[in-house]
C-alpha cells in the first residue's frame, strides 16, 4: 500500500480527500442514532425501570424555578406572586404537563415551583427554550427577587454547553501547543504541519463513520466524541512520527544518495510494519470493552476502533504519499539550504547515558524501577468507585448551583429512591398500604428526607405501583449508599415482600450508581483477561517469541498499575483540588478503570512495538542481545519520546475540562505514557532484555551473535 501510494502520490491524495469529504458528508447527512432508556438500564436499577415501563410510570423530566429574596433573608409577598407568575406562564405550555403549587421552604428562605414535562429527556430538551422564555419573561418583572431554574434536563443542557466551551478551550491549547512540539522535533514547519493536519482529518472521518456506526452501536452520548478527538490526535500524530523521522533516518543511512520516493518505501518495511502491527494492538485491546455489556463503552469502543483504524490507514496511504511529493520541502532546514546531511545517525548521548544503568547494571536498574513503580501503585488498592453526579459537577454551571442551593431549602427535592412494584390487579389495594408502610418507615429513619405526603403513582390497570423515597445526602453520600442497603433488605422485604406474587426493584440515582458498580466489577476480570490473552498472542505471533509477549504484558500492567495509583492519590484526596480545579468526591468515576486500562495497553504497544522492533533487527543483524537493546534503545529513544511529549501535551488539554470523568482519563493517560516512555522503556525493558539476552526470543530463530567487529559490519550491511 506504502509503495504505490508513493509511486502514485496524486492518485492515494485525491482518494484520501475523496475519502474525508464522503465519511464527514454521510454523518452529517444520517446523523447520530442515539441510545434510548432501555439500552442504559443495569442491574436491579434496570429491572425498576422496565416495571415502571410497562406501567406507563417512568418518571417524567422534571424542572424546577427556585425563588429567593435578592440579598438572602425570608421571602416577602413578591416571590409568592413570582411563584404563581411563573406557574401560570409554564401551565399554559403544550411541553409541560403538570405544575405543582407553589411551596414555601421550612425556614422561609425560598418559595419552589416544581413541573414535569412532556415525552422523554429528548422531548423536554427540544422544548426547554420555550420553559426558559418564559422563566426569563416572569424574572423581568420582580426586581426584588432572584428566579434560577434547575432540574434533570437543565443541568444536562447546562453540562454539555460547559463541556462544549471547555473542549474548545482544550483544542486551542492542544492544535499550536502540538505544532510547536512537531517544530521543534523537524526543525520544519511543513514537515510538523503534515502530522498534525492528518490527524485532524483523521478525526473528522471517524466522526463521520461513527454516525453510521451508531445504527449498530448506539451512541451513548457524553465523552465519545471527546474519546476520539484524544485518540484520534495521540495515534495520529505518533503513527506519523515514527514514519517521517524513519524516511529521514533511511536517507541518513545512505548518505542522501536515495531520493525520498525510496526512503518512504524502505521506512514501511520498518516503521510502516510497526504501525500496523500497533495499531491492531490497540484494536485488539479496545475490543475486550465490548465485553462489558455496557451501551457507554460500547459507544466509546466503536468510536475508537474506527479512529485507529482510520490512522492506519492514513498512514499506509497519503501519509508515504505526501512525502514521496513533498520531497525535500520536508527536510531540515539547514538540509535543504546548505545541502548538509539528512539526518544525524549518531545515538545521542543523552539518551546513551541514560540507558548505561540498564545496560551495565540490569539486576539492580530492574529491581529499583519496578520498586518504583510498585509504590506509586499502592494507593490504587484504595480505589473507591462511583458515578459522576451533580455533588461533583462543576459549580460554575448555573443549574447546577441552583441545585446545590435548592436541596439545602428543600432536601427532599434531592436524590429519591425510585421503588416499582408489579403484582396482579386484585392485589393493587394490598401493594399500596405495603408501599404506604414503607413510607411511614422511612420517615422515621433519619436515612430518609421528610415528605409530606407518600409519592404514589399506579398504573390504570392497577397491575404497577411506584413511590419515591428521597434522601437529604447526595447521591455518591455514604449515607445515601446505607439507605439503599437498608431499603433494599430490610424495609422491602418487611412491607412489599408479605404481599403473595408482588415483584419489586429499587432504582433512583443512588441505585444506578451502586448497581453499575458492581456490574463492572462482575465483567472486569473477563476483560482484563481478554485482554492480557489477545495482546500476548499479537505480541508473540508479530515477534515470534514468548517472551517478548510476556514482558509486554508484565510491562503494561506494571505501567498502569502506577497510573491508576496516581489517580487514586490525585483525585480521591482533597490535596490537588486547587491545582487541577476540581472538587473531590472522594472517588474515581466507575467507568475510569476499564477505560484506562484498556487504552494504555493498546497505546503502550504503540512505544513497545517500535522499540522493540528496532531491538530485533540489530538481533536479526547478528548483534549480541545487549548490543542490540543499547542500539534499539537509543536509535528510538529520541522519537518516542518525541511522541510520548505530542501524546502528553493532548491528554493533559483534558485536565482544562471541567467534567470530572474527562479530566481524570487525561490525567490518567498522561501519567501512564510518562512513565510507559521513561520509566519503563529506558530502564526496565533494557534491563530486562539484557538480562534475558538471547532467551528473549525463544522459541523464534534468531542469528547466533557474531564476534564484535564482525557483527557491526553484518548489521551495517543489512541497515543498509
Amino acid at each position: 500500500m506504502a509503495r504505490w501510494s508513493a509511486r502514485n502520490p496524486w492518485k492515494a491524495i485525491i482518494g484520501w480527500l475523496v475519502l474525508v469529504v464522503v465519511c464527514v458528508g454521510a454523518g452529517a447527512v444520517v446523523g447520530t442514532n442515539q441510545a434510548g432508556g432501555s439500552d442504559f438500564w443495569v442491574g436491579e436499577a434496570g429491572r425498576a425501570e422496565a416495571i415502571a415501563t410497562e406501567g406507563g410510570l417512568v418518571q417524567p423530566p422534571t424542572e424546577r424555578v427556585l425563588i429567593t429574596q435578592r440579598g438572602g433573608g425570608q421571602v416577602g409577598e413578591s416571590a409568592a406572586r413570582a411563584a404563581d407568575d411563573v406557574a401560570r406562564r409554564l401551565g399554559g405550555l403544550p411541553s409541560v404537563d403538570q405544575v405543582q403549587a407553589p411551596r414555601t421552604a421550612q425556614d422561609g428562605t425560598a418559595v419552589l415551583v416544581t413541573f414535569t414535562m412532556v415525552g422523554t429527556a429528548k422531548d423536554a430538551t427540544a422544548a426547554l427554550p420555550d420553559v426558559n422564555a418564559q422563566v426569563e419573561q416572569a424574572r423581568g418583572g420582580y426586581g426584588d427577587v432572584q428566579l434560577e431554574q434547575t432540574g434533570t434536563v437543565s443541568t444536562s443542557q447546562g453540562n454539555s454547553a460547559q463541556l462544549g466551551s471547555d473542549l474548545l478551550r482544550a483544542e486551542l491549547i492542544t492544535f499550536p501547543v502540538t505544532l510547536v512540539i512537531l517544530l521543534l522535533v523537524f526543525g520544519a514547519l511543513l514537515a510538523a504541519a503534515v502530522p498534525l493536519l492528518l490527524a485532524i482529518s483523521s478525526v473528522g472521518t471517524a466522526l463521520g463513520l461513527y454516525g453510521l456506526a451508531s445504527y449498530a452501536f448506539p451512541d451513548a452520548g457524553g465523552a465519545v466524541a471527546n474519546v476520539v478527538l484524544l485518540m484520534g490526535m495521540a495515534v495520529g500524530v505518533d503513527y506519523s512520527l515514527f514514519y517521517l523521522k524513519r524516511v529521514r533516518e533511511e536517507r541518513a543511512r545512505a548518505g542522501g544518495r536515495i531520493d525520498h520516493r525510496t526512503a518512504v518505501e524502505l521506512a514501511a518495511v520498518t516503521s510502516g510494519h510497526a504501525i500496523v502491527v500497533s495499531g491492531v494492538a490497540v484494536l485488539v485491546s479496545l475490543v475486550g470493552l465490548y465485553l462489558a455489556d455496557d451501551v457507554i463503552f460500547s459507544s466509546i469502543t466503536t468510536g475508537s476502533i474506527i479512529v485507529v483504524l482510520v490512522a492506519v490507514l492514513s498512514s499506509l496511504t497519503v501519509l508515504p504519499a505526501l512525502l514521496a511529493k513533498l520531497g525535500g520541502r520536508v527536510d531540515r532546514r539547514s538540509v535543504r539550504k546548505n545541502g548538509a546531511r539528512p539526518e544525524s545517525e549518531q545515538p545521542s548521548r543523552v539518551w546513551q547515558g541514560l540507558l548505561r544503568p540498564a545496560t551495565r547494571h540490569p539486576v539492580v536498574t530492574l529491581v529499583v524501577a519496578t520498586g518504583a513503580m510498585l509504590l506509586l501503585a499502592l494507593p490504587a488498592l484504595g480505589i473507591t468507585l462511583r458515578v459522576e453526579g451533580n455533588d461533583t459537577f462543576p459549580k460554575t454551571i448555573p443549574a447546577i448551583a441552583t441545585y446545590d442551593r435548592m436541596t439545602q431549602s428543600f432536601p427532599a427535592e434531592g436524590v429519591a429512591h425510585f421503588v416499582a412494584v408489579q403484582a396482579d390487579a386484585g392485589q393493587a389495594d394490598a401493594v399500596r398500604r405495603a408501599l404506604t408502610s414503607l413510607d411511614q418507615r422511612a420517615q422515621a429513619d433519619p436515612l430518609f428526607a421528610d415528605t409530606t405526603e407518600p409519592r404514589l403513582r399506579s398504573s390504570a390497570d392497577g397491575r404497577i405501583t411506584t413511590l419515591e423515597l428521597p434522601v437529604p445526602t447526595g447521591a455518591n453520600a455514604e449515607a445515601s449508599i446505607r439507605s439503599l442497603d437498608v431499603l433494599r433488605s430490610t424495609l422491602l422485604p418487611a412491607t412489599v415482600g408479605a404481599v403473595p406474587g408482588a415483584r419489586y426493584a429499587v432504582s433512583g440515582q443512588v441505585a444506578r450508581s451502586v448497581d453499575y458498580v458492581e456490574h463492572q466489577g462482575e465483567r472486569t476480570p473477563l476483560i482484563v483477561g481478554f485482554v492480557l490473552l489477545a495482546t500476548f498472542v499479537m505480541m508473540s505471533t508479530s515477534f515470534r517469541s514468548v517472551v517478548i509477549g510476556l514482558v509486554g504484558i508484565a510491562l503494561n500492567v506494571l505501567s498502569a498499575a502506577a497510573a491508576f495509583g496516581a489517580l487514586v492519590a490525585v483525585f480521591q484526596g482533597t490535596w490537588a483540588q486547587d491545582l487541577l480545579g476540581f472538587a473531590s468526591g472522594g472517588f474515581v468515576s466507575s467507568r475510569i478503570p476499564l477505560i484506562l486500562f484498556v487504552i494504555l495497553f493498546g497505546l503502550s504497544m504503540d512505544y513497545q512495538v517500535f522499540v522493540v522492533s528496532r531491538i530485533r533487527e540489530g538481533v536479526l543483524a547478528g548483534l549480541p542481545t545487549r548490543r542490540a537493546v543499547a542500539e534499539g534503545v537509543t536509535r528510538s529513544a529520541g522519537v518516542v519520546t518525541s511522541a510520548a511529549v505530542v501524546m502528553v501535551s493532548v491528554f493533559v488539554s483534558f485536565l482544562f475540562v471541567g467534567l470530572l470523568e474527562l479530566k481524570q482519563i487525561g490525567f490518567g493517560l498522561a501519567v501512564a505514557v510518562i512513565l510507559d516512555a521513561v520509566v519503563i522503556r529506558i530502564l526496565v525493558l533494557p534491563s530486562l532484555l539484557t538480562l534475558l539476552g538471547h532467551r528473549s526470543w525463544w522459541p523464534g530463530k534468531v542469528p547466533v551473535p557474531a564476534a564484535p567487529g564482525v557483527a557491526a559490519r553484518r548489521a551495517e550491511h543489512t541497515l543498509r
